[in-house]
């Protein structure tokens, strides 16, 4: 068998949000740990690789996120899934877009709820599966950002309580909340009235090191954790 050829037994995972920042930095951890990843994202695929399968879709769009559910079923439910697509929009009260409220609310809760009510039975029904979330450190709340966070408080929610559905059938569901994070999402025209708070390790947290997170998080050895949310913070969140 060629080194780059993809054995039977290799897992399968789906990651949204594929083509680049976190996304990109879990799929590509993904393929060097042995996986099959099918990536979906709005933009063309950025990976080249054997075991990588990218699919151009719009999880906004119900016809595109109905082609990526069969995309991802194909030949049984995939063994994990990571929820890592997002999209930021910043504003203080009195300058509150509804248009951008409602394009972070389809992207993060309701695509999501319409992966997870079609992927997580499936995955129960087999008996297995991981599912990983990437939300915010901010879903609690943070001035300017009362809409953004909103949407990823409800993400948060969302895996606690599927947790709770599926944890008999083997199944786990977790959060990773990264603090400000390097990727392209930080440079956004459309966020730049609303720098980064820069953690008080004095750097951005890295992709890679949300992505090593979320391995962990697939792996067998995290069997035990579930509902759990886990914040990559770079000591934003101890008290000072």
């Amino acid at each position: 068998m060629a080194a780059d050829a993809i054995p039977p037994e290799a897992p399968r995972a789906l990651v949204t949000g594929s083509s680049s920042g976190i996304g990109r930095a879990v799929a590509e951890r993904l393929l060097a740990d042995g996986w099959q990843v099918l990536g979906l994202d709005r933009a063309p695929a950025a990976i080249r690789h054997a075991r990588f399968t990218g699919l151009t879709v719009d999880l906004m769009q119900p016809p595109d996120l109905a082609q990526a559910l069969v995309a991802a079923l194909d030949g049984g439910p995939p063994h994990a899934w990571v929820q890592a697509a997002g999209v930021l929009r910043s504003a203080p009260l009195g300058g509150l877009s509804p248009d951008d409220g409602e394009a972070m609310w389809r992207l993060h809760v309701d695509a999501t709820t319409r992966l997870g009510n079609a992927l997580l039975p499936a995955m129960a029904q087999a008996g297995r599966g991981r599912a990983v979330f990437v939300a915010s450190r901010i879903w609690r709340g943070l001035a300017g950002r009362s809409q953004y966070a909103a949407s990823k408080a409800a993400l948060v929610s969302l895996a606690r309580s599927w947790a709770a559905e599926v944890v008999g059938a083997g199944l786990t569901v977790n959060v990773v909340s990264p603090a400000a994070t390097d990727t392209p999402m930080l440079i956004d025209p459309a966020r730049a009235d609303s720098a980064p708070r820069l953690p008080p390790i004095g750097r951005l947290i890295r992709p890679d090191e949300v992505a090593s997170l979320v391995a962990f998080l697939l792996s067998d050895a995290a069997a035990a954790i579930t509902g759990q949310d886990i914040a990559i913070c770079g000591g934003a969140s101890l008290p000072r």
